[in-house]
């Protein structure tokens, strides 16, 4: 499949060239440095492409095969945004509305006291129940799944907190598209959403074994030094589950593109995917400045995406970044985010998961570069 986007000149789009050339530097530091083996970015304005580029090498070792523009990265919760792009597809086509409660589509859920949460509650992390887990058997018993979901037990009041749900939030959207549609949500996801944006080459959620040998595998930090492959994230049947709040993967230039989409009304290359009101629907900021506890700063949640907002500080999105930017992270690994100001989209992916403090600053450090980058266009 054609990839949707066309190219064009950096400076011919308003960015600044030398400024770039600060952020390739940065990332070939991180390699020569160890900190991850390989990375990929991409950004984009207007709906055109200015610059897709890769660096280092997919593995450790000297006869490592090089990243290249088609290298699948594990998006982790930049997931999160594919799945929550499903549930506004539905809502625009009338299946469910964001005020619904979630036991009215799934019977069952009401259990353990979950009964008043609403789609709203769970697509902004205020859902109440952050650390429940349905466990790796789910993966293909899509029975067991509602029944785990529907188990949950509540932490706190829905809607009193806005605590970061890492994957149970996504479980629930899982099975309350399964129950809207009679469907396996990896599919419709992809009939919905990737598919229909002409990124069917660039972005999985269940990637089929014939595309396994274009991942990167994932690497974390060694006990002894070094970096070691995490066992569960590079084995199979992870590649192929398509876990809904972490186990997707795609390019660089695929998520850039998918945020042009946004930036452009909810259409790209003459494909709509959801009307304007939409997109301006669900990046308003609806928790405000309280306090993620999981972050422990402000996230600003959207229905699917965070903003940038007013705070002293924020997550990967930058601090120089306009307060309307919007965007998503994967743990340890990567940002891809969206300017309605400048129309301008980047996603940096890259093959290890590190901790913070460094990979927070190291992700506003790479944002900012790019921020810095971005030129007034004419007129």
């Amino acid at each position: 499949m054609t990839y949707p986007l066309p190219k064009g000149a950096l400076d011919a789009l308003g960015f600044e060239v030398s400024q770039l050339e600060l952020l390739h530097a940065s990332i070939a530091h991180h390699i020569a440095d160890g900190r991850y083996p390989g990375a990929q970015v991409a950004l984009a304005r207007n709906g055109t492409l200015g610059l897709t580029k890769s660096y280092g090498t997919k593995q450790t070792g000297a006869n490592a095969a090089a990243v290249d523009d088609r290298t699948l990265f594990l998006l982790y919760s930049q997931t999160k945004m594919l799945v929550a792009a499903t549930i506004w597809v539905l809502a625009e086509a009338g299946e469910l509305r964001y005020m619904d409660r979630v036991a009215d589509i799934v019977p069952g859920f009401e259990a353990h006291g979950k009964g008043d949460i609403t789609i709203f509650h769970v697509l902004s992390h205020q859902g109440g129940f952050p650390d429940a887990e349905v466990g790796d058997q789910v993966w293909e018993d899509h029975a067991l799944l509602r029944r785990r979901v529907c188990d949950f037990a509540l932490q706190w009041t829905p809607g009193s907190r806005c605590d970061y749900h890492p994957e149970a939030a996504h479980w629930v959207l899982a099975a309350v598209i399964e129950a809207i549609t009679g469907r396996d949500y990896r599919e419709v996801v992809r009939v919905s959403v990737i598919e229909p944006l002409g990124l069917s080459d660039d972005i999985f959620l269940g990637v089929p074994d014939s595309q396994h040998e274009r991942i990167a595998p994932l690497y974390e930090p060694a006990a002894a030094g070094g970096q070691q492959l995490r066992p569960r994230e590079n084995a199979a049947a992870f590649r192929r589950a398509g876990v809904p709040g972490g186990g997707g993967y795609g390019t660089a230039r695929g998520l850039a593109a998918f945020y042009q989409m946004m930036l452009a009304g909810g259409t790209l290359d003459g494909q709509r995917l959801v009307s304007q009101r939409t997109i301006e629907y669900v990046t308003r900021n609806v928790t405000g400045d309280r306090v993620d506890s999981y972050m422990g700063m402000p996230m600003h949640r959207g229905l699917g995406p965070h903003l940038r907002g007013l705070t002293a500080t924020i997550r990967g999105l930058g601090t120089l970044a306009s307060p309307r930017t919007y965007g998503h992270g994967g743990v340890g690994t990567s940002y891809s985010w969206a300017d309605p100001e400048s129309g301008v989209s980047f996603s940096y992916l890259s093959n290890r998961r590190v901790p913070d403090p460094w990979h927070s600053a190291r992700l506003d450090i790479i944002s900012n570069l790019v921020h810095a980058a971005i030129k007034p266009l004419p007129g």
